[in-house]
């Protein structure tokens, strides 16, 4: 019999205290700067109500003002505060690339299970995926739009589409590992029932690999959502978006830089966030990684 020895720093699970905090920070960083930076974000977009201004306020008198005490990063072309709606645009980005990470995980989690597991059904259901992966995000949002309406609901369906494929082929891959793999055979020979076996043998094995994605594919949303609204096919143009911001305040870069430097900053800033907190679990949950680069 072979013992296998646990690593000398690992922490036992759900023996984990507050005092260990700083030993997995000083471990895995990019984890808790990543997901340190995110939360901060989250919380200063709920809590926006609390301490920022009315973002759809107009006051034709105090057009493009420059960044004073009363307006932080100063007003835009209508004399709306940019602070106000730099922080509630927050809300939006947030919610779409939290939301469609969600949903893009649990279709390609459910997809993917089935596609790696059941051998009658892959190649249909790969050759799917293939074809919505051909379909680009823009002209199937413009499209959507245009047919229903816009709105943030038919934004995310419209990111979502297409990132599932993704999210589906991750998992099928990391199926196909598992299955084959001696306690999955022992389990479906001992008698156990295929929902059993999905639930306690393959499910847990996918998750690390389904977190990393999920952050990813947060990220691409962030990002996706500004575009579309920078292009006018994202949310309707009264809803404070970072995109909308950035293309109703691009003529007036050289008079107040504040207006698109605001909202450009913190897109670029939750980018970062996501995609740090993605590279610290690729690292959490696959040291070689981490050893390669």
């Amino acid at each position: 019999m072979t013992l296998v020895s646990a690593p000398v720093d690992a922490v036992p699970v759900g023996r984990l205290q507050f005092s260990d905090l700083p030993r997995l920070a000083r471990r895995h960083p990019l984890v808790f700067a990543g997901g340190g930076l995110l939360a901060l974000l989250i919380v200063l977009a709920l809590a926006a109500p609390l301490y920022a201004g009315d973002p759809l306020n107009m006051d034709p008198f105090k057009r493009l003002q420059p960044p004073s005490a009363a307006m932080w990063f100063g007003s835009d072309n209508l004399g709306r505060d940019v602070f106000a709606r730099t922080v509630f645009g927050a809300r939006i980005s947030l919610m779409v690339g939290l939301t469609t990470a969600a949903s893009a995980s649990l279709c390609g989690l459910l997809i993917g299970i089935l596609a790696g597991y059941n051998r009658r059904f892959d190649n249909i259901i790969m050759r799917v995926m293939d074809g919505l992966m051909s379909i680009p995000t823009i002209l199937l949002a413009i499209a959507l739009i245009s047919l229903i309406g816009p709105g943030i609901g038919i934004l995310i369906v419209a990111i979502t589409i297409p990132e599932a494929p993704s999210v589906t082929r991750l998992v099928r891959s990391v199926v196909l590992g598992v299955r084959e793999r001696p306690y999955v055979e022992a389990a479906v020979c001992g008698g156990a029932r295929l929902p059993k076996v999905l639930w306690r043998h393959i499910l847990p094995s996918t998750i690390p690999a389904l977190m990393v994605q999920s952050a990813n594919v947060c990220a691409s949303a962030i990002l996706t959502e500004a575009g579309l609204s920078f292009l006018g096919a994202g949310v309707p143009p009264e809803i404070p978006s970072w995109g909308n911001m950035i293309s109703s305040s691009r003529l007036y870069l050289g008079i107040a830089p504040m207006t698109v430097f605001a909202p450009g900053i913190c897109l670029a800033v939750t980018v970062l966030a996501v995609n740090l907190l993605g590279d610290g679990l690729r690292d959490l949950f696959d040291p070689r990684a981490k050893r390669r680069r």
